[in-house]
């Protein structure tokens, strides 16, 4: 998806996103299935980030059995998609974070599951 050209219009949230990137070790966007998180996340992406989904089953896999193996992986600046499904990522999101101490090295999208 990175590099991927869209006819998108500039929304009013994108200066919010750049500066909470720049002011905070983590970004999460959450919000309702198919909004466009990921497509806001994908034209702010800075070249050289890197883009992973968890709707991949394998990438979802290796997430949640071994989320160290996931960050070794798909090293930060990353955006990691659909957080929701490997929540086991979450303490080594924070591990990285408080240990580099980079600002927006790992930008996070999530969506609201509910039961049926």
């Amino acid at each position: 998806m990175v590099g991927v050209e869209r006819d998108v219009h500039p929304r009013a949230i994108e200066g919010n996103v750049r500066k909470i990137s720049e002011t905070f070790l983590v970004l999460l966007v959450t919000g309702p299935r198919q909004v466009g998180k990921t497509t806001l996340l994908m034209q702010l992406a800075e070249p050289g980030q890197r883009y992973v989904t968890q709707d991949d089953p394998d990438v979802r896999r290796i997430a949640k059995t071994d989320p160290a193996l996931f960050l070794q992986r798909y090293r930060p600046p990353v955006i990691i998609d659909e957080i929701q499904y490997a929540p086991e990522l979450l303490p080594y999101v924070k591990m990285h974070a408080d240990r580099t101490k980079r600002n927006g090295d790992i930008w996070l999208t999530g969506s609201q599951m509910f039961q049926t």
